[in-house]
């Protein structure tokens, strides 16, 4: 019978931690500066004109 004994150590714990806070906050900046290249593109393009009133 084979036993799993799991420990993490807290320096690499706090650095795992930061690894996968670092990713999904690099990964949200990522695609949010896509959608606000494609939006300005798609606004130009079939933006409506606006008018005075």
């Amino acid at each position: 019978m084979t036993q799993f004994l799991l420990y993490v150590d807290p320096g690499s714990g706090s650095y795992l931690i930061q690894a996968v806070v670092a990713a999904v906050t690099g990964f949200l900046f990522f695609f949010k500066n896509i959608r606000m290249y494609l939006r300005d593109k798609f606004s130009r393009l079939f933006g409506k004109k606006k008018t005075d009133e």
